[in-house]
């Protein structure tokens, strides 16, 4: 008999036997599409018409595509002194200048660059307390729809930002890094502001929302293409604490799994995540070293589960249809049907990838489970 789709990603979160693996398409904050125009042209290849029905996709392409997944919450800014429009970019509530470079918004200020320990202090930094009441009524009547209305896997959006971004974002990453090593004492004042933030923020929003979600999310990332951004043993003494303490008491007002996305290589990271609390990993980025979904399900895919892994860097933007449903294929026959992983693109899409390669990964996946039902 085929399993509800929150029986299957229970069964999936705890490694026990699923009929098919969870699908997932804009049900995390880093599977999205970014490109109105892709979206459009997935709507023509699946044969919609009319304007969309609204959320973070137009439904109608998540129902065709049979995706498992919704996202619900947000991320929720506080009133600034900060915040502000100037031409071809903004300031956000942090300070943080953006600038529209290549069709993105890129980073082209950060305000505490330069800044010795007594200056830093007196920065105006902005207070949970200024998000508006209302605003988590609403993620809560969002997400409440959702848990009683429909059958889906409820996934909150993570409603603060991580200690170690935002402190490269705020000082700027040559000048954050070097702090890591040549200031401590700073990067720990700085983490525990910071920590004050995410707490004043994670109480209100999961009071909210969390009874009615099944799995929430974070995002910080430690690693790049080749390795990790400093050492295990930094890492250890730095974030970890921080974080760890940001996932306890984000559980302590939700049941739900707790999910963390950091791109790059953190292979060797993986133990201390699950020490913090981690349940779920996202993504696999197979293009990053030792990152390859083997070498995780091998290593790691009875303790931890992966969510991800189509290259999106790569193969999702230069391959051929029959190579994306291929490698599909290889990632599905890897996890069998023992849980541990949630089939979606690496990261958010961008207006590089072709519509019909988005749709081939779950046109790819009904195939792997139409011919395994064959006996193919």
């Amino acid at each position: 008999m085929e399993m509800t789709r929150r029986q299957r990603f229970y069964n999936t979160v705890t490694h026990g036997y699923v009929d098919r693996q969870i699908f997932d398409l804009c049900g995390c904050p880093q599977t999205l599409i970014l490109c109105e125009q892709t979206a459009r042209d997935m709507k023509q290849l699946l044969g919609i018409d009319g304007t969309d029905s609204g959320g973070y996709l137009d439904e109608r392409i998540l129902q065709k595509l049979d995706i498992d997944t919704r996202l619900t919450g947000g991320f929720p800014v506080p009133k600034s002194c900060h915040t502000e429009k100037h031409p071809g970019g903004f300031t956000d509530e942090w300070g943080i200048g953006y600038s529209l470079v290549g069709g993105h918004y890129e980073i082209t200020k950060n305000p505490l660059r330069g800044m010795n320990i007594d200056e830093i202090r007196k920065y105006p930094f902005p207070r949970a307390e200024d998000i508006p009441a209302k605003v988590y009524r609403q993620y809560a009547d969002h997400a409440r729809y959702l848990h009683e209305q429909t059958d889906y896997v409820i996934v909150a959006q993570h409603p603060c930002y991580g200690v170690f971004e935002l402190g490269c974002w705020m000082f700027g990453f040559d000048d954050f890094l070097c702090r890591c090593a040549a200031e401590p004492e700073t990067v720990v004042w700085f983490f525990e502001k910071i920590l004050s933030y995410q707490k004043g923020v994670i109480k209100p929003y999961y009071e909210a929302l969390g009874r009615y979600i099944h799995c929430t999310t974070s995002g910080d990332d430690f690693g790049t293409q080749r390795g990790m951004f400093m050492s295990l043993s930094m890492f250890k003494q730095l974030i970890a604490p921080f974080f760890s303490e940001r996932i306890a008491y984000t559980k302590s007002f939700t049941d739900a799994f707790f999910q963390h996305h950091t791109c790059g290589s953190v292979f060797e990271l993986i133990p201390t995540l699950i020490q913090c609390g981690v349940d779920i990993l996202n993504p696999i980025q197979p293009g990053a070293a030792q990152m390859e979904p083997e070498k995780l399900k091998n290593e790691y895919g009875d303790k931890l589960v992966f969510w991800g892994g189509i290259d999106t860097q790569e193969l999702l933007v230069n391959g051929s249809v029959e190579e994306v449903k291929s490698a599909v294929a290889d990632i599905l026959r890897l996890f069998g049907n023992t849980g541990g992983y949630i089939l979606s693109p690496a990261h958010c899409i961008q207006d590089d990838v072709p519509a019909a390669n988005i749709i081939a990964i779950y046109d790819g996946a009904r195939e792997f489970y139409g011919n395994q039902t064959k006996g193919v």
